[in-house]
């Protein structure tokens, strides 16, 4: 069940808030992290990890991050009011003296595994070193647990887009995410960054 706002969020000042994108990889969470960014939103990274033929416009990556699973968030007081990327398996490992609002992307699950294909051919490794039916069960399973751990917990509040859906038909979406974070963002520059012409895993419809 998907969480809504709550008086709680409502009655919080936007510099306390951090904002999440999170969601499997090649779901759209760079996208997103553009999208806020174009909008007016101050995003936490460092660009370490720079552009390259997967993702021409940038990661929007944080690499302190990776220290979630090894107890290390000191630095997330830097991303109060500002949005940061985390992928979904570290999400269980945020704090909880933080409020988070997440926003979860979703993709089609065969143009996910489709994109992680390329993006491991890219980098000279072996594609079928994980068998597709083995990495759809072990993403599905993450996408439970992170489910579960999100409905636990009432000081996080969770959006989640579907990647598919903003690429077809943006302007809905790009709405309740400017809604989500606080109503403030330039939706016109939001819808500005979204190119049709990276979506190269598209299945047919």
């Amino acid at each position: 069940m998907k969480k809504l706002f709550s008086p709680l969020f409502q009655n919080k000042t936007e510099h306390e808030v951090i904002t999440i994108v999170s969601g499997l990889p090649r779901s759209g969470t760079s996208l997103m992290m553009s999208m806020l960014e174009a909008g007016g939103m101050m995003i936490l990274t460092d660009n370490k990890r720079t552009a390259d033929i997967d993702n021409p416009e940038g990661y929007h990556e944080y690499e302190q991050v990776k220290d979630l699973a090894k107890g290390n968030y000191s630095w997330l007081s830097k991303a109060r009011g500002k949005g940061v990327k985390v992928i979904s398996t570290l999400l269980p490992y945020l704090p909880m003296q933080h409020r988070y609002r997440i926003i979860f992307m979703r993709r089609n699950m065969a143009e996910i595994l489709a994109s992680q294909k390329k993006m491991i051919i890219n980098r000279g490794e072996d594609p079928d070193k994980i068998p597709d039916t083995q990495m759809t069960q072990i993403f599905e399973k993450n996408l439970r647990q992170v489910d579960e751990w999100i409905n636990s917990h009432p000081n996080i509040t969770k959006l989640e887009i579907s990647y598919n859906q903003l690429l077809d038909d943006p302007e809905p979406l790009v709405h309740q995410v400017n809604q989500f974070v606080g109503g403030n963002l330039d939706m016109n520059k939001m819808l500005d960054v979204i190119n049709p012409n990276l979506y190269r895993q598209r299945l047919a419809k």
